[in-house]
């Protein structure tokens, strides 16, 4: 089969030139885009009183992005770094840290135990096969396999942040189990997103992948209008559309990554309960004012039953859409108030 990859799930719809009304100096709408950031499709969108001004504004963007793609990378290390990679292969020594991480770790811990553990950085060794049978699977269809049983059970003992010791302050970390490995695929993107987006000045929006995030509004004072893709349709069909001033829009699905054994399509989300792809919806939609946390939260709840998911938003203070196996939408409260 053809191999997907990470695709953007939101297609941004950016109609027309906006003049900042009631200002002496137009500010003109620019758009820049980049392949190599956290393996997917960067775009950012802006206004600025000149091409010069958004390309130094979009350089900042990409130095931020590009900091938080490498301290999060699983699979590389780069120099003069302690990055995830390296705190993997080093796994049982006391390392310092880069700032980023800590703050990753921080924010992963409080929505680990929010989400009930569905949502779990540290979980790594897990994702490893997966991931590596997934890779097998779409280069070699005719070799796809699942993971042995008792392999992914033994993996899924090496988790949990209790065997994690970090001390913030002085920015060290230790696994105090040496098999655990960290990835951070739930969570690491959006809350790059949402660090980088808070140093952007008003009227950006920065998608990166399924990860949407306006610092403000248009020049014109005007919402951003999102598309939201229907995984059923033809490239292009959305769902609905929202309208988003300021914060982020993120989606999970089940059509992103995944490959196919026996005519069973199986997908990146794994529930850790199962050990297995989780199997409730085809998509969750999460729309709230902090990137990282919708990130986290379209985890959450594409592994969580409808009645759990909302007693997450309601503790989080954000809205959903989601859709099951069967295209039935379904949406939290007040999350039609924001369709167009």
């Amino acid at each position: 089969m053809r191999k997907r990859g990470t695709t953007a799930l939101l297609t941004v719809l950016l109609i027309g030139m906006c003049l900042m009304s009631g200002c002496t100096r137009a500010m003109n709408r620019y758009q820049t885009t980049w392949l190599d950031l956290f393996d997917t499709v960067t775009t950012v969108t802006g206004y600025a009183p000149s091409e010069k001004a958004f390309q130094e504004e979009t350089q900042r963007i990409y130095d931020g992005l590009r900091r938080y793609h490498q301290c999060y990378d699983i699979y590389h290390e780069f120099p003069g770094m302690v990055n995830l990679c390296t705190m993997n292969a080093r796994a049982g020594e006391t390392l310092t840290v880069e700032p980023e991480i800590i703050d990753l770790l921080t924010e992963a811990k409080r929505i680990c135990a929010l989400s009930g553990e569905k949502t779990d950085v540290t979980m790594g060794a897990l994702l490893a096969l997966w991931h590596d049978a997934r890779e097998t699977g779409i280069a070699k269809p005719e070799e796809a396999r699942l993971p042995a049983e008792e392999t992914l059970r033994e993996a899924a003992e090496h988790r949990g942040f209790d065997r994690v010791d970090m001390d913030a302050e002085n920015r060290t970390v230790r696994f105090t189990d040496p098999l655990l490995r960290l990835d951070a695929g739930a969570l690491g993107k959006g809350l790059a997103v949402q660090r980088v987006g808070e140093r952007t000045p008003a009227g950006y929006l920065i998608s990166v992948g399924g990860n949407v995030y306006a610092t403000g509004p248009k020049a014109d004072g005007s919402d951003w209008i999102i598309g939201i893709q229907d995984p059923d349709g033809a490239d292009g069909a959305f769902l609905h559309k929202l309208r988003l001033s300021a914060g982020a829009v993120v989606t999970s699905g089940d059509y992103q990554r995944f490959y196919v054994v026996n005519g069973q399509a199986y997908h990146h989300i794994i529930d850790p309960d199962t050990l297995y792809p989780g199997r409730k919806w085809r998509a969750v939609t999460v729309l709230c004012q902090n990137s990282g946390l919708a990130d986290a939260l379209s985890t959450s709840l594409f592994l969580l039953s409808r009645e759990e998911g909302q007693d997450l938003l309601d503790q989080m203070g954000a809205e959903a859409m989601w859709m099951d196996g069967n295209g039935a939408v379904f949406f939290s409260p007040g999350y039609e108030a924001r369709m167009q």
